[in-house]
């Protein structure tokens, strides 16, 4: 091998040693995303003994507004409980959990709504978990959002209706006379 050669040689080595340290040297500093657990989603995730919470969020038109609670309630044991969301100003929530199951807060019949959500949409609520077989309780942050996503606009809890704005017997009645037709108004037809 005559001196071009070798010089030749010895540049392509070092070219391809400066290249391998430069991808391996990326992984070296920044961390790997793949060994952290993070939920996912746009909701958060806890544990309170053999219960497990998925994609927490409290959906809210705003701070002082009633808040219902969406996500998932795992039960590894081997009994049923009783979840307890405690959120701001003494509001609360509680769900059945059936023992080896889980509960959709998403698609329940009776849903968790918390009287006011604890904080305004787009900021994080702090609540308190409790399940009434242990002593245990966990408290952790939850996203507030409200109906801005179309997906959680079918979440917003709905007001109750007020006395004012129910209608009495004889206002029902008086509207429902007016709407049944009259014989003199179907005589032409």
């Amino acid at each position: 091998m005559n001196r071009g050669q070798r010089g030749k040689l010895a540049m392509a080595t070092a070219a391809l040693g400066i290249g391998l340290l430069s991808v391996t040297g990326c992984g070296y500093i920044n961390p790997q995303q793949t060994s952290e657990q993070y939920a996912a989603s746009d909701g958060t995730h806890t544990h309170l003994g053999a219960l497990q919470l998925r994609n927490f969020i409290i959906i809210a038109d705003g701070e002082d507004k009633p808040g219902r609670v969406i996500g998932a309630v795992y039960n590894t044991s081997s009994k049923d409980v009783v979840l307890t969301i405690k959120g701001a100003e003494g509001s609360q929530a509680q769900v059945p959990v059936k023992q080896k199951s889980h509960t959709l807060l998403n698609d329940s019949t009776a849903p968790a709504i918390l009287s006011t959500a604890g904080a305004k949409p787009g900021s994080m609520a702090e609540v308190t978990i409790s399940e009434d077989g242990t002593t245990q309780d966990a408290t952790f942050k939850v996203p507030v959002l409200d109906g801005t996503i179309v997906d959680y606009k079918t979440y917003l809890p709905t007001p109750e209706p007020t006395a004012s704005s129910t209608a009495s017997p004889s206002e029902t009645a008086t509207s429902t006379e007016t709407a049944t037709p009259t014989p003199s108004s179907t005589s032409g037809h």
